[in-house]
């Protein structure tokens, strides 16, 4: 399966429906392509890591045979490139071969294990990042969900909606979801909070109704 485009937390769950059903309908596993991946983030490794999971409870497998610098440096960074290795048909080394795109100076002492000052200190701000990016998403997951549950919409949709209230409000977004799910706890967000999400809410059933209204405007004209 080859994914290509930028793998981040808007994108996340598409590509694990999409890799879910391509490892259901597999016999043995899933072997991806992922050299045509511009940008990957920790949302898009969590989604790799449940379906390796998943793969292993079902006595399949999931291996990476070609990846770009992106994915390379995320995996590189979280340690997490073994997981992913694709056994060769002798079984003798990783399935990645050493070619370029491969990811293999990161596991086999090649110039990315030993960056200069300033790469070093870069690859250290992304670690942090990424993990903040991994404890918060906890969160945005469940102010979605609830979303979903108070005003009827789709992932998609409150995914929005978040995004929104966010700009709107000039607070982070992982800040905005924690003010939500303490709402749910007892804890109301402030009167500002509250009156974007819901403008941020209208503004987004106005853009899935008004399509649905041409739509039907154009079969009556025909």
């Amino acid at each position: 399966m080859a994914v290509r485009g930028e793998l981040d937390l808007e994108a996340a769950e598409q590509l694990e429906y999409a890799l879910r059903a391509a490892l259901g309908a597999a016999a043995g596993g899933v072997d991806l392509e992922l050299g045509g991946v511009a940008f990957c983030d920790c949302s898009a490794l969590n989604v790799l890591l449940g379906l390796r999971e998943q793969s292993l409870r079902q006595g399949k497998t999931v291996a990476l045979r070609t990846t770009g610098p992106a994915v390379d440096r995320l995996l590189a960074l979280t340690g997490t490139w073994t997981l992913f290795e694709a056994p060769c048909p002798d079984g003798d080394g990783d399935g990645h071969g050493g070619g370029e795109g491969s990811g293999a100076a990161h596991r086999s002492g090649g110039p990315a294990e030993t960056p200069d000052g300033s790469a070093l200190r870069d690859l250290r701000i992304e670690v942090v990042q990424l993990r903040r990016a991994m404890q918060t998403r906890p969160v945005i997951d469940l102010a979605r969900g609830i979303l979903m549950a108070s005003f009827g919409l789709g992932a998609e949709e409150a995914w929005r909606v978040l995004v929104l209230a966010s700009q709107n409000t000039n607070t982070k977004l992982h800040h905005l979801a924690r003010d939500l799910v303490c709402a749910v706890q007892g804890d109301p967000p402030a009167d500002a909070v509250q009156e974007q999400v819901a403008a941020a809410v209208a503004k987004v059933r106005s853009e899935v109704v008004a399509p649905a209204m041409d739509d039907g405007i154009d079969r009556v004209d025909d």
